[in-house]
Parts: structure tokens; sequence; C-alpha cells
């Protein structure tokens, strides 16, 4: 029997990092949230890595910071190793990565989503969609009771008929032993959602006590914090750093790999899912990467009140007596205790090109998808996802205009324009290498680039507006007043330069030209630079960076000046391909397929070739669609 209870705008099917950003987002817009979850206690859970960020997962975090999101004001709270990742390159790749405390992590999300207004929290597991009409109604749990809203947000991760998999044994559960959700997939099934089915994997836990550090190189955090949210300090942040371990694997390793590889599930046929390429098990790797005679091991403490040790890069789905093998070969790890095996998971998810590029689904009005459901792998990508989906739930109930990010102005445009305009056969990892304009794209200027539209819709409050606002103008200050204020070859300036190991100087120049020298930055100058005001740190940043790399910068404003003219070219919702004489057959079921809402995510299309955009665009243009 059914009971219908409370009304809501909107609800939210799963608490993991997608759902909980999804939540807070909706509430915070002022809308009535329920977000549902199987447990509790696995509120922003992490079940495998103990880290957030990373190369280019960091920008993902201060994206979703800049728009009001909560992951990295949680992990500045939480973290217990801070580290900026590829500081000897350029800014464009530089990527924060810190290690959190897991279950402080979850804790403390926890206390934020339950003392957020407009947000409640219920345990009970979704097990069908309402639909009427094409438009979400409500949706209806296991013990039949229906809760009736105006939008809602599937954020299953990888829950969905869960299976955890290590040698002969298999058990239907989600990660870590929870419950999997087993019913909701045939209800999703029943309204035209297509599935797969995906895989991912974790490394075994080892007891603390029973590793030899001594064998292995210490990681230490940076003395300097970087924040992840543009709300905290460096100095507020700053707390007693624990360390991170490297070692590594051996032929003796392999070897055991080898000679096992016949009982592992991924080889014999018994996990059907597709694994992610670019976060290998270690019995991928060996296999793939014959040449390599050592693999990278990292040792990560998964937290200040626990001996668990994360064995980062030996994800593995090998019997526990093989894993036992494995992981003792391994210096440092010869007396290695295992506290939790290492397993494959795989689950249900969806083929991502069913969404538009707001995360609603195409065919269903009102449901909005995000995470790893949507066929993408990482804590970083999940919370990127629910952030967008949630906001676009509102919007929706609010009937606004929703918010579609592009790819020239963050790496969460890039992230969902790849999930729903490319096939993606495997679980999506987001890389900096994806971003063809990273330069602009950075993880110093996430603020100055999306603060704004966090604030119109109502995620980012008036006064830090205000601040990113003022930012700005101190920057373009300080840039201008560099340009022009003058120097001449004095004694002085000389100095200054032969102590920073530059050339010195024939003609006059101005202080913006002697930064743009490699060996000189805003900060060397100092001395010669009389007129200077005392600057936040990281003003200073932006400004030496822009005017550092001034003419790249400049290039690649261009080429987005050319990208935002095709996607400028919008593509009626209700176009009929099959009208569009001359496109190829190929071209009209891929178009028909992915319904692109412009012509620049068309141009991305596999399938659809420089010719058949010729033709969309004749045919656009003699039906008068406008831009």
């Amino acid at each position: 029997m059914s009971y219908t209870y409370e009304n809501y705008d909107v609800v939210v099917v799963g608490a993991g990092h997608a759902g909980c950003e999804a939540a807070l987002a909706s509430a915070r817009m002022s809308l009535d949230t329920l977000m549902f979850t199987v447990s509790v206690d696995s509120i922003a859970l992490m079940p495998c890595n103990p880290n957030v960020g990373g190369s280019s997962k960091g920008h993902l975090v201060r994206e979703i910071d800049a728009l009001g999101g909560e992951m990295g004001k949680n992990i500045d709270k939480t973290f217990i190793q801070s580290k900026m990742l590829n500081k000897s390159k350029g800014p464009a790749v530089h990527s924060l990565r810190a290690q959190a405390d897991k279950q402080d992590y979850s804790r403390t999300m926890r206390n934020v989503i339950e003392s957020t207004e407009h947000l409640t929290v219920k345990q009970a597991e979704v097990c069908e969609i309402l639909v009427e009409d094409g438009k979400v109604k409500g949706v209806k749990t296991y013990s039949g009771a229906i809760y009736p809203c105006k939008a809602v947000v599937l954020a299953t991760g990888t829950y969905l008929n869960a299976r955890c998999i290590y040698g002969d044994v298999s058990n239907y559960t989600g990660p870590n032993g929870l419950s999997a959700a087993n019913h909701l997939t045939d209800s999703l099934k029943s309204i035209g959602i297509e599935m797969q089915r995906f895989k991912t994997g974790t490394p075994a836990r080892i007891d603390k006590r029973s590793i030899d550090f001594s064998k292995m190189e210490e990681q230490k955090g940076d003395e300097e914090i970087v924040p992840f949210s543009f709300t905290n300090t460096p100095e507020e942040l700053e707390r007693p750093q624990v360390s991170c371990w490297l070692t590594y694997t051996n032929e003796t390793t392999h070897q055991i790999i080898r000679d096992n590889l016949d009982r592992s599930p991924l080889y014999s046929g018994n996990i059907e899912g597709t694994g992610p390429r670019y976060c290998p098990s270690i019995e991928d790797k060996v296999v793939r990467f014959a040449d390599k005679d050592r693999h990278q091991v990292f040792i990560e403490p998964e937290g200040n009140y626990t001996n668990e040790m994360y064995i980062g890069g030996m994800s593995s789905s090998l019997p526990e007596d093989v894993q036992y093998k494995m992981y003792r070969s391994v210096p440092g790890l010869e007396n290695a205790k295992i506290v939790r095996n290492a397993y494959a998971i795989e689950y249900d998810c969806i083929k991502p090109n069913q969404l538009k590029s707001t995360l609603e689904f195409k065919k269903i009005e009102g449901l909005f998808s995000g995470g790893q459901f949507n066929g993408s792998s990482g804590y970083e990508e999940a919370a990127a996802q629910g952030l967008i989906a949630g906001i676009n739930a509102g919007l929706k109930v609010l009937g606004k205009t929703p918010i579609i990010l592009d790819r020239s102005e963050s790496y969460i445009g890039v992230l969902i324009d790849d999930l729903v305009t490319k096939e993606n056969k495997e679980p999506y990892r987001m890389m900096t290498s994806r971003s063809e304009y990273r330069l602009l794209l950075r993880q110093d200027n996430a603020d100055l680039r999306l603060s704004k539209i966090g604030h119109q819709v109502g995620l980012i409050s008036d006064e830090r507006y205000e601040g990113v606002v003022e930012k700005e103008r101190l920057i373009q200050e300080e840039i201008a007043r560099l340009e022009q204020t003058t120097i001449g070859a004095s004694k002085e300036v000389q100095e200054m330069l032969e102590s920073n190991g530059s050339t010195p100087l024939k003609t006059g120049t101005n202080l913006a030209e002697l930064i743009r020298r490699p060996e000189l930055s805003y900060e060397s100058i100092a001395s010669i630079d009389k007129d200077r005001k005392e600057l936040a740190r990281d003003v200073i940043q932006q400004v030496n960076i822009n005017i550092k790399y001034e003419g790249y910068i400049k290039r690649q404003l261009k080429q987005v000046e050319q990208f935002k003219k095709l996607e400028s070219k919008l593509i009626p919702e209700d176009i009929d391909y099959d009208d569009v004489h001359s496109l190829r057959l190929e071209a009209k079921q891929k178009l028909s397929l992915v319904k692109p809402h412009s012509v620049g995510q068309a141009s991305r299309i596999a399938g659809v070739s420089p010719a058949d955009l010729s033709v969309l665009l004749v045919y656009l243009s003699a039906h008068h669609v406008k831009k």
C-alpha cells in the first residue's frame, strides 16, 4: 500500500558528493529540499581515496567554491595534509591536493547539511521515479511512501545494483559493505532511460603498525597552505600536518600478479562493467605497461584517529591470498596486515548523452542527474555535476533560465560538455589536457571567472561578491600602473637586475616589461617600485600571472572569441534533422541522439563532419533561426 507524504520542491536521491552539493544548492535557493540516502552514516562518504583535489580535480573544487558549493570549505576544515602539485610547471597546471580525515570530512559535511534551512534528510531507498506526461511528479520509496515534488536530482553514485568483487568473493553491496540500491534501475528503464554497467576499484587498507616506513620516501605537506575555498586565508588554516609515504612495486610483485591473472575476476570475465582507463587496477598496469619494472605506491593515512593506511596505486580485485603476497612484496609492506581487502565494484549508471547540458534528461522534464551515476569517476567530478544539477533543478522550479557553463569559462563546463556530447565508454575522469583553454581556466582565478554566476543564482552573498569585484578592480588598476611606470638604467635598477641574474638595462622600460622576464616577478622588483601599495597575496598573484603570460592569454582569448561565435548559434529543440537535406545519415543519427543546443556543441559530436556543419548552418540561416 502506498501513502503520500509532504510535498517538496526538489528531491535529491543520494547523499554522496554529488547529492550533498545538489541538495545544499537547491536548499540555499530557499527551495524545500528532501535528500534521500540508504544510510545517514554514509553522507559525504569517501569510500575510496582519502583525498580531495589533485591534477585538474583541484580546479574543479576551486570552481565549485566560486559558484557557492561546499566541497572546498569542507576539505579546508578537515584536511590533514595540503600540497600544491606541479609547482615546477606553469600556473595553468598547478593543482591543489589535500589529504582528508575521512570520518571528519563526512561528519563535518553532515553537520552542514543538517544545519541548513529548507533541507531535510531521510534514510530510505527510492525505488521509483513518478512521471506523468513526460514530467516528474515525485518519488516512491521501497516502503511505499510517495513524496510529490517539482524536480528530482538523481545522484546514486555507485549504489545501483552494486556488486563488490575480489577473487571468487562476490557481495551484492554498495561500497564499504553498505546496502546497495536494488530497486531503482527497473523504474528508470520503464520510463525510457538507457542504462549501462561500469566498474571502479579500491586498494586494500593496511594497519599502520605493520608498515616499515624506513624503507619508504616521506612525502610532507607544504609549509605555506593554499586554501581550497576563496573564503579562507592561509593563516586560518595553519595546523600540524601528517606525512604520506612513497614506495614502489618490483618485478616480484609483477610476477605474483601475472601468475594469478586467471584468478582475477577482471580477466576471468566475472566482472561485466567497464573500468576507468586513467585509474587502472594494479593488474591492468602490469599487463598494459609490461615494459615498466616498477609502479609508484602511495601510503596515505585515512585520518588522525585510525591506523588504516590507504595503498594508493594498487587497487585490485585479486583473491585475498594473492593480495597478501602482492602487497607484502612491496618494500616496507613485508609484514603488512590487511584491515580491508581491495575490491572492485560494478554498478548501474546512465548513458550521459541522454542529458541536456543543464543535466536535465531530454525526455523527462524536471528530472536531473549528477555524479558517478552519469558515468564519471571521482569525488570532485561528482560534486561539480551535483552542484550544477542542483542549481538547475532549483532554477527549473523557480521558472528561471538554467545555467550552462561552456568550455571557455570553466573546467566544469568541459566536464559536462564531454559527458553529454561525446561517446563515453568508460568512467570519465577530468584531466587538464581535456581543456582547450587551460591557461585561462586556472585554479587561481576561479573566483574571478565564476562568482558572478554563483551570485546570480543566490549561492554567493552580496558581501562576498563585492569582495570579488573589488579584487578584480585592484588587479586591473595595479597592472595599468605597472604598464605606465617607466624606469631608467639607474645604479639601483642594475643592482636589482644583477642580484636576480637578469640582463642589465641599456635603455628605459616599464615595470611590467621587467616582470615579463622569466627570472623576475612582481615580488623581485619591489626594491625599485617606489609607488607600490600593499596588496593582498591573491591580488599580487593575479597581477604577476596576467603580466607574465599576457601574450599567451591574449592568444587564447582570440580562440575563445571564435569558439563563442559557434556557441552563440543556437539550435531549436524541436528541429527535425530529417528535414535538413544533404546531411549525411550518420550525422542525422548523431545529431538526433545528442540534440545539441548550439552549433558549437554539434561540432564536437563524433560523426558530425565540417561539411555537415556547413549544411546545418545554411539550414538554420534559411529558416531564420536567431542567434
